[in-house]
């Protein structure tokens, strides 16, 4: 059995992001951008007002605070001013406004008074330059503004927007066969017989890898039949850029996968992993002449193991295949207010959910952790990790808990 962190490190090393692909901004949320972009154009473009108020020119108010001051124009947000502040002289302006030639501070207008229409009283002495937002302090042209790697969600697509990136170069999402195998599943629309259980994985999997930023393909059950299993497998690599099967990879009479997959060409390089739950972890490469090596992650039936077994490995390839940038696994201390118990024999992970307290993080862990016990999952965000060695975590003693994203 492979160390889990070194099990990852290969997986890791055989991943490599997809192509990149042009896409629409409105089409662009929760994408990858695929290149470092540059701004076109400084930001602010003037120097601009950051409040209703008025502009001067500074070394008027150094004569003493009141002053008056001739009001000389009135330039709304939007609007380009059409004349320059000479000593003496201030402009009306607004949020946004462009800062007129001459002007180099602006005053709220709450510190100050308006005598007549055409003059303006200051009844506070501002600092030099105060609430002016100078041209380019937010960027200046050329500056790299959103990097490659980078997941786009609202505050990127805005920036996108405001530079005027009508269509966006994004990293290829995965496409992701997925294959459930075993006599005992049957589909959701059928009412399982004794000794059958509905098909469960497909649906998580599927909910698992788009989460992740991939296209699921789901091809249903597979019999434990090595011919119908060999040409559905070999349907899954034709149609996707990396297939995950759940069953068939541990030791028993049925279990076909690793043969197939030596049959197909493909060069295992994990066959298990010393975690509990989701030790028989299969992970074979295929060469693909036209791009990236295809990856081939034969999981373990139970639905928890399955499950456990995506989030730790399966979902930070997919990441990295999307384009993203590490880190691929968020892991964070905590406490529980119960004893978390593992047998010490493999790292054990234990899922339950995140609480966040006055002081601290706690997990609350599920009342049990029987790896075909899907129901307790339900709800759960977190697994919390026990090295191998480890038997006992005592309540409230930290613990490293990974996140579930």
């Amino acid at each position: 059995m492979l160390p889990v962190a070194e099990a990852e490190a290969l997986i890791l090393q055989a991943v490599q992001p997809l192509g990149t692909e042009w896409v629409e901004l409105g089409s662009a949320q929760d994408r990858v951008l695929g290149q470092t972009l540059c701004s076109p154009q400084d930001f602010p473009a003037q120097p601009t007002s950051s409040m209703d108020g008025y502009a001067l020119r500074y070394e008027d108010v150094q004569q003493g605070i009141p002053c008056e001051l001739q009001v000389i124009e009135t330039i709304p947000a939007g609007k380009a001013p059409t004349t320059e502040v000479q000593t003496g002289q201030a402009v009306r302006l607004y949020t946004g406004s462009v800062l007129p030639a001459g002007a180099d501070t602006v005053v709220m207008q709450e510190y100050t008074q308006r005598p007549s229409e055409t003059k303006v009283r200051i009844l506070k002495d501002p600092q030099q330059g105060e609430f002016v937002r100078p041209q380019g302090s937010f960027a200046r042209q050329g500056d790299p503004i959103l990097e490659a790697g980078q997941r786009l969600r609202g505050a990127e697509l805005a920036v996108l927007a405001a530079i005027r990136q009508a269509v966006v170069p994004v990293f290829r999402q995965p496409r992701v066969a997925i294959l459930s195998t075993g006599d005992e599943l049957v589909p959701i629309q059928q009412g399982p017989g004794p000794g059958q259980i509905v098909d469960s994985n497909q649906y998580g999997l599927a909910a698992l890898v788009r989460a992740a930023g991939g296209i699921p393909v789901k091809l249903g059950i597979v019999p434990d039949q090595p011919q119908v299993l060999r040409e559905r497998m070999q349907q899954a690599l034709g149609a996707a850029d990396g297939v995950i099967s759940s069953g068939g990879v541990s030791v028993g009479d049925f279990d076909y996968v690793e043969k197939l997959l030596e049959e197909l060409g493909g060069k295992i390089f994990i066959r298990s992993v010393a975690i509990k739950p989701g030790k028989p972890l299969t992970v074979a490469r295929f060469s693909n002449p036209h791009g990236p090596d295809q990856l081939y992650f034969g999981l373990p039936g139970n639905p928890a193991s399955a499950l456990v077994t995506f989030w730790r490995f399966l979902r930070p390839a997919l990441l990295k295949m999307g384009g993203s940038l590490p880190p691929y696994l968020e892991v964070i201390s905590a406490t529980s207010p119960k004893d978390l118990h593992a047998d010490g024999k493999r790292e054990h992970y234990l899922w339950g959910k995140l609480r966040l307290k006055p002081d601290q993080i706690q997990f609350q862990p599920a009342d049990s952790h029987h790896s075909g016990n899907l129901i307790n999952l339900a709800g759960c965000d977190a697994l919390a990790v026990l090295p191998p060695g480890t038997t006992q975590i005592p309540a409230g003693s930290p613990v490293q808990v990974l996140r579930l994203l």
